[in-house]
């Protein structure tokens, strides 16, 4: 409006200029002033003529799509890549409803069930969090003709009557015809978090009692075994037992305060041993752990000493035990492995505490932080 409003002015001034000069001639410029009087006057008119359509679209109607003669909507007006309109029946089309989505911890362990053994000790890890096997291990029991005089969630601790009257039981555990001086016995499980993240660890114990009325309360987990060969016939039957129940399942609500205990944890130290890794087990047993994961990560032991509690390892990873890319190319060979890590395990009561330094000599890059992360990572 501006613009125009300047051009109004000018053709104006131009006007009386002429009129001022007194000029008798007619002037070319009379004509284009006029047309330029009129042209202004239509324009400045038109701002409040004139409506604003910029929202018109949108409450313009849909058109019509384009057809071919045929009558056949044109390609380029369908979709690129149709949605499937969904039946009302939902998961009709999958046997037993919607298929079950897959197991996260299948990565964790090579199998899902395997019977361990350390010395005297034997048990069966599972693949799975203590809440869904508590009820699984009940299940057994029963079905063995077990039963159960006695339980605790809080222990992990699950206590059969007296096998003794049981002929499914006596076969179970293997004893010959019942005679009137023989020992009385009950089997005890005993399910606790594996060491490994979503792990389940169970043992079974066969005891002998004096009298019939000690079934009926909880005895005192025994440490020393009754006979190990039969305690790893007994796990071999949970463990066929388990995989065939695997789909029916359940979980037990009962076993939740089971589901958050860590027997690994990660601590602050201080300001010379910053930080290390506290295991809720034997010596023994956290030796072997750490022996284990050494193993199943490829870190290259040199040295190791169970007495002293101590493994000297190469700390570096894969990539940087490589040799220089040429000898990489052409022969595809690692560097000799060499003692830059120590790892020490110390006992604390009733927990084994594991701390990494750099070897002593050792002068290049300390690997102990990360060789300490490698070691937590697979535990927990």
């Amino acid at each position: 409006m501006t613009d125009r409003f300047n051009v109004f002015q000018q053709v104006k001034r131009g006007s009386e200029l002429q009129l001022e000069t007194g000029g008798t001639h007619r002037s070319w410029l009379g004509p284009i002033s006029l047309a330029a009087l009129l042209v202004v006057g239509f324009g400045l008119a038109g701002c409040g003529v004139l409506t604003d359509r910029s929202q018109s679209y949108v409450d313009a109607p849909d058109g019509k799509p384009l057809q071919t003669p045929d009558g056949e909507e044109l390609a380029r007006q369908r979709e690129a890549y149709p949605v499937r309109q969904l039946s009302q029946t939902g998961a009709s089309g999958h046997r037993g409803g919607i298929p079950k989505p897959p197991d996260m911890t299948s990565d964790i362990l090579d199998e899902n069930y395997v019977i361990e053994n350390l010395d005297d000790q034997s048990w069966l890890l599972v693949n799975d969090v203590p809440g869904r096997i508590w009820p699984a291990v009940n299940a057994w029991m029963t079905e063995r003709g077990l039963g159960i005089a006695a339980s605790s969630t809080q222990l992990g601790m699950l206590q059969s009557e007296l096998v003794n009257y049981s002929r499914r039981a006596r076969t179970l555990l293997e004893l010959d015809d019942a005679s009137d001086g023989e020992a009385l016995m009950l089997v005890q499980a005993r399910i606790t978090a594996g060491v490994r993240r979503r792990t389940t660890e169970i043992q079974l114990r066969p005891l002998v009692v004096g009298e019939a009325a000690a079934a009926r309360e909880l005895i005192q987990w025994q440490d020393q075994p009754l006979d190990q060969a039969l305690e790893e016939s007994l796990l071999s039957d949970l463990s066929e037992f388990l995989q065939n129940r695997e789909d029916s399942r359940s979980y037990s609500r009962a076993a939740l305060g089971m589901v958050g205990e860590r027997r690994v944890t990660l601590e602050s130290g201080d300001e010379d041993n910053p930080r290390r890794i506290a295991i809720e087990l034997p010596y023994d047993r956290a030796w072997n752990e750490i022996r284990r994961i050494l193993n199943d990560e490829s870190v290259p032991v040199l040295d190791l000493d169970q007495t002293a509690g101590y493994f000297l390892v190469d700390g570096r990873s894969a990539e940087d035990r490589q040799r220089s890319w040429p000898a990489r190319w052409f022969a595809g060979r690692e560097r000799s492995p060499q003692a830059n890590t120590r790892i020490q395990l110390e006992r604390d009561g009733d927990q084994v505490r594991v701390t990494a330094d750099r070897a002593e000599g050792f002068r290049g890059q300390d690997y102990s932080g990360d060789v300490l992360s490698r070691l937590f990572d697979y535990l927990y």
